[in-house]
């Protein structure tokens, strides 16, 4: 049994590039939430960019300013969860299954 340590090197530096790729790809991966059924909906990336945000006219209550303000921030941070989880699924994926709990995060 030999140990190839060019072998290893290469395999590694595969690995850093694809993970440089799939880097560059989370801040184009996005994720929808909403909140008060609805009424106001976040679109995120993974990359932390709110993308858009629509809000019902119905959410805007000028006597309760709060409520829409938890809304918004319940929504764009369900949003920005739900794309962060998106890439790393993809990231778990290309992993090798007994490397994956050496990485924190992932």
């Amino acid at each position: 049994m030999s140990f190839d340590m060019n072998a290893l090197m290469k395999q590694a530096q595969e690995m850093q590039a694809q993970m440089q790729e799939m880097q560059e790809e989370a801040a184009k991966e996005t994720a929808e939430a909403s909140a008060g059924g609805g009424m106001v909906t976040v679109v995120a990336t993974a990359g932390g960019e709110i993308k858009e945000l629509r809000i019902d006219p119905k959410a805007i209550d000028p006597s309760d300013p709060e409520l829409l303000a938890d809304m918004v921030m319940a929504a764009t941070n369900e949003a920005l969860r739900a794309a962060h989880a998106k890439v790393e699924a993809k990231m778990k994926n290309l992993l090798p299954p007994d490397l994956g709990g050496l990485l924190p995060g992932l």
